[in-house]
């Protein structure tokens, strides 16, 4: 990666069709190839579509195209080329020795980019997994090949010097960072538990979709936002008052993309824990994005994959404020119905967006009755700040208390009481 104010590499971008229909498609995922290079700091100044039925097995694109990317980087001096599509150890080594330069897949560009923005020590150790993980399964194909160090794109991050250890070290290193990050999923774990008496809503959505900003109008917080993929890897909880009753803890959680790399998939499993656990799910929607539809198909097949599926979901189209075609919305308002419209960076629509969060968060309000001693004004107090009292009646020494909210918090204030008074119920 080249520093700011530093010259940045030529990268030269390949993508693989398979027949021309697809190659409409393919040009689409090369633009966001082109954006994720230059959050890399690579200046893309060519690229090639190779419409092609059958993949080769030796090269992916065949002899006469990797000719072609030797004539093509000579030409403009290009120091790195990127496919779009998954290579093998053999493929990558094949193109590199007949094309003269250096060869990563969007893979192997997407782990540079999260060693890029990595700046906790809960992402660089994530980070370094997915690397070495990435990188073990490729020590068969280049053998003492993979012993190589330089800078640039697709070599940084934490994990780079591990290049000059053997299989074994390797090894060893994944399952330190194993074990460092079981770690860091109990923390997390004990951090749930103190806000078990909060409602858990937790924004997903495409990377760069406008998380972040939505998530410091709501909460007032200052989370860095920048215009770049993958600016936020590390979650942050904030609570949100939605009404006098109601508060949720908020999680801004990283950005889904287009074949995200399994192996980081894997090693942010902390991380993405939240989605697992949230009681509700803010899909942030980027309303100017011109792909919206294969955007949102690509969060929902995300979500499933990490265990999220069946969560409640309300539908976010955010940067409302970049939209300036009425047919356009009024298209995204037809197709996805009981979807909000917001502008994180103006604020229009946020009080919308709160009250269908807090209609959410009351279809899953339970109600319950608490009898107190009428003189345990501790107890109920505690009773009456675990959510909205409905009625509140005293006979005699005792105070019965009917209150509506999440049933966390409701199980917990009975726990509370119940130790408290000394109560053994059935079964316990």
């Amino acid at each position: 990666m080249n520093g700011p104010g530093t010259d940045r590499s030529n990268v030269l971008l390949v993508g693989l069709a398979r027949d021309s229909r697809a190659r409409w498609a393919k040009a689409d995922s090369l633009e966001e190839l082109a954006f994720l290079t230059d959050t890399a700091g690579g200046n893309v100044v060519e690229r090639l579509i190779q419409v092609r039925e059958k993949p080769d097995p030796a090269t992916l694109v065949g002899k006469g195209m990797v000719e072609r990317l030797r004539q093509l980087c000579r030409e403009h001096q290009v120091e790195l080329v990127i496919f779009d599509e998954e290579l093998s150890p053999t493929q990558q080594r094949n193109i590199e020795e007949g094309a003269g330069v250096r060869i990563i897949d969007r893979a192997a560009l997407i782990l540079d980019i999260f060693a890029l923005h990595a700046r906790s020590a809960e992402a660089k150790i994530q980070v370094e997994l997915a690397q070495l993980d990435y990188r073990q399964s490729r020590l068969t194909g280049f053998g003492v090949e993979m012993s190589r160090l330089g800078g640039g794109i697709g070599t940084r991050g934490p994990g780079e010097t591990q290049l000059e250890v053997d299989r074994r070290r390797i090894k060893q290193r994944i399952a330190a960072l194993r074990k460092a990050l079981g770690r860091i999923d109990r923390e997390r774990a004990t951090q749930r538990r103190r806000r078990a008496g909060l409602f858990r809503a937790v924004l997903v959505g495409y990377t760069n979709a406008g998380k972040s900003t939505l998530f410091n109008r709501l909460t007032a917080a200052a989370v860095k936002v920048s215009d770049q993929l993958f600016a936020t890897l590390d979650p942050n909880t904030k609570v949100l008052d939605l009404d006098r009753h109601v508060r949720v803890a908020l999680t801004d959680t990283v950005g889904f993309i287009r074949s995200l790399p399994h192996q980081l998939v894997a090693s942010f499993r902390a991380t993405l824990s939240e989605v697992r656990e949230a009681d509700l799910l803010l899909h942030v929607i980027d309303a100017s994005d011109a792909h919206v539809d294969r955007h949102v198909d690509v969060v929902n097949d995300t979500i499933e994959e990490v265990g999220g599926k069946g969560r409640p979901v309300l539908m976010v189209f955010s940067k409302k404020d970049r939209v300036f075609d009425d047919a356009a919305l009024d298209r995204l308002d037809r197709n996805y119905v009981q979807a909000v419209f917001v502008s994180g960076t103006s604020g229009e629509g946020i009080d919308q967006l709160k009250e269908a969060m807090l209609a959410m968060v009351e279809k899953q309000m339970v109600t319950r009755q608490f009898t107190l001693p009428a003189s345990r004004t501790d107890l109920i107090s505690l009773v009456c700040r675990a959510g909205r009292v409905l009625s509140d009646r005293t006979q005699e020494d005792r105070r019965r208390i009917l209150v509506k909210g999440s049933r966390a918090a409701l199980g917990r204030a009975r726990k509370l009481v119940d130790e408290e008074l000394g109560v053994r119920r059935a079964g316990s």
